[in-house]
């Protein structure tokens, strides 16, 4: 059964009980007021009676005016015959002669009592007052006085409204479920446009669908909008999972072709000083037998070399990406105060001895004078190292320099060159991990990786690394850190 049809059925329930109370009560407050009327009207005439017995005999006479078409009267004696004996009736008892005079049944003589009773003769319905008489002073029952009405047409009445109640509380009560049924289809459709949502996500739609609203401040609305921001979440962190498994993917295969480079150089000279110690002995007629003593040593060395610069190679990508794995895992590097001017000085004097063809210029540095960070003195040296050596590969001549810059509560790093420069198109990419802006990825030596780590560790240490360039005129790496108090002040204190 649905949800509509049950709340339609228990409104309808609800509206029944209500109308079958409202109808009882209309029912009973008419029938109790027109039958008190009538049992006061009854009582009236028989309080008005005048009743007497003369030698045992019964006499009786009404002295208040009474409507003769509605009041009829009936005197009993006891006196003779327990059993009752009619003694007197009112003129309009015996109007009819076809069917003879109209009398009241009466009850026996033990009882007797004050009292109105129903009763219906020749399908005609009366209600009937009886009152005892009895002697003064004995207080010997003698008699019964009844008075009676004719109560036909409140019975008829009675029963017109008891029709007409019962038809209106079953055309108000099918009313009252059809519009139930058309109001519970329009409060339920917001939640049946949910439900096709849901089925079209489930079935494979697009995660960007929403619901539309209509009234966003009953509770319809507000699960709409509650919907609506759960599906936005899913959607954005379907398409970040979807972003990092592309990422991933993109990450694996750059790494596994970095590394086969360096592998396959490595197998090759291996390959090759085998050949040369297994041609030892072997016929003059082969290749390498035919090689001196001298040729071989010089071929071994500059295979032993290859494999020397290569195995580098391969531990600097291993380095990168263990730093770029840390950084997925959510890596915390312990951080601690640092004089940033002696970590700048550091960084330019290993500079120095770096292999370059531009020339190597230090300072002003003076900003740095008294400036600490919060940071990890190996981690920040690693990325001043990556700018740096960033400089002089893409710096064939010119000059590659380290200076110092302030701006509210932020201390700047910057390495500057002269080089060949990032076009603008490659400027939001260079972060990227394994992106080279060398079209040839050959041009210069390096993995792609080096940016990617020195913007994970601005990250860490609540900087920010810009970088501006022009192609043909140099580049520009600023690393923004945050500035603290000297910890020399508080040990002092």
């Amino acid at each position: 059964m649905s949800i509509r049809l049950r709340l339609t059925l228990w409104y309808s329930g609800l509206l029944a009980v209500a109308l079958v109370v409202f109808g009882g009560a209309i029912y009973a407050v008419v029938y109790r007021n027109t039958m008190s009327d009538i049992e006061r009207q009854l009582r009236q005439v028989a309080a008005s009676a005048d009743v007497s017995l003369t030698r045992f005999d019964l006499r009786g006479s009404v002295s208040s005016e009474f409507d003769p078409n509605t009041i009829y009267i009936q005197l009993v004696s006891y006196t003779q015959d327990q059993n009752g004996e009619i003694r007197q009736i009112s003129h309009n008892m015996m109007a009819n002669e076809r069917r003879g005079e109209l009398q009241f049944d009466h009850p026996a003589y033990n009882e007797v009592t004050d009292r109105f009773v129903k009763q219906e003769i020749d399908g005609m319905s009366y209600l009937i007052y009886e009152n005892p008489v009895v002697l003064p002073g004995s207080g010997q029952l003698v008699g019964l006085l009844q008075v009676g009405a004719f109560t036909g047409r409140e019975e008829h009445l009675f029963a017109q409204l008891r029709a007409i109640l019962l038809i209106a509380g079953v055309l108000g009560l099918a009313a009252a479920f059809a519009l139930g049924m058309f109001l519970s289809r329009k409060a339920l459709r917001p939640i049946n446009r949910v439900t096709e949502a849901a089925q079209m996500i489930q079935s494979g739609s697009s995660l960007g669908l929403r619901i539309p609203r209509e009234k966003p401040n009953d509770e319809i609305g507000l699960l709409t909008d509650t919907l609506n921001g759960m599906l936005t979440r899913i959607e954005r962190a379907y398409n970040h999972l979807e972003e990092t498994n592309a990422a991933q993917r993109r990450f694996v295969s750059d790494a596994s072709h970095e590394l086969r480079t360096p592998l396959t150089t490595i197998r090759g000279n291996i390959d090759l000083l085998q050949k040369i110690l297994l041609s030892e002995g072997e016929a003059e007629d082969s290749r390498v037998g035919a090689l001196t003593l001298a040729e071989r040593k010089e071929m071994s060395k500059e295979a032993v070399q290859d494999i020397a610069d290569e195995a580098r190679r391969m531990s600097s990508l291993v380095g990168d990406l263990l730093s770029l794995a840390r950084a997925d895992a959510g890596y915390r590097m312990e951080l601690e105060p640092v004089p940033l001017r002696q970590l700048a000085e550091e960084a330019a004097r290993r500079a120095s001895f770096l292999p370059r063809k531009a020339e190597w210029q230090i300072g002003p540095l003076d900003a740095l004078d008294g400036v600490w960070v919060n940071g990890n003195r190996d981690y920040l040296l690693q990325l001043l190292f990556i700018l740096i050596e960033n400089g002089f590969k893409y710096t064939p001549s010119g000059e590659v320099r380290l200076f110092a810059a302030r701006d509210e509560g932020r201390i700047g790093l910057v390495v500057a060159d002269t080089g060949i420069g990032i076009g603008q198109e490659d400027l939001p990419h260079i972060f990227d991990r394994f992106y080279r802006a060398d079209p040839s990825r050959g041009e210069t030596s390096g993995t792609g990786l080096g940016l990617s780590i020195a913007k994970w560790i601005a990250d860490m240490h609540r900087g920010t690394l810009e970088v501006r360039s022009r192609l043909g005129q140099g580049t520009v790496f600023t690393l923004w850190l945050p500035m603290q108090a000297s910890p020399v002040s508080d040990v002092q204190g």
